[in-house]
């Protein structure tokens, strides 16, 4: 009797946390975790410098700016990110502030309070600007007297 298998693809394994940042500590300064992983699950008040996956708990905050490849939020954002790959809000994650990406994924619930701009676009528009984001336009306030005074 013959017993016929199906050859199923074995499930990947989560990416293993290399780093985390207990959920009662307090971090104040920059953290650089290179291409290894990191969970806060605490708060951090700083910088954090990442070629790999930042992710923030459930209860986890990040006050400050996010260089990252991939950055997953289900606790708080608040400030400058910017995540050449992919940024993940899920259900319970908020973020505020100016946040530039490859991609974005805002789950129900999910939170995005700011200014949102894809990495490519951030670029073209840069160089085509001679290397920066143009300056908000400003009235001319003697102008707009003269208009009032017709």
């Amino acid at each position: 009797m013959a017993v016929f298998r199906s050859k199923k693809p074995k499930p990947e394994p989560a990416p293993a946390i290399h780093s985390l940042l207990g959920k009662d500590v307090l971090f104040k300064g920059e953290v650089h975790t290179n291409s290894r992983s990191f969970r806060v699950e605490g708060v951090v008040e700083g910088t954090i410098h990442s070629t790999g996956e930042v992710s923030i708990a459930p209860g986890g905050l990040v006050k400050g700016t996010i260089f990252a490849k991939h950055l997953v939020v289900t606790g708080r954002a608040e400030g400058i990110m910017k995540i050449s790959d992919c940024l993940e809000i899920h259900g319970t994650g908020y973020v505020e502030g100016d946040v530039e990406v490859g991609s974005l994924v805002v789950d129900e619930g999910g939170t995005l309070q700011g200014v949102c701009v894809r990495k490519d676009q951030a670029e073209s528009q840069a160089a085509a600007k001679g290397g920066s984001m143009p300056p908000a336009k400003q009235v001319d306030s003697e102008a707009k007297k003269a208009d009032t005074k017709r």
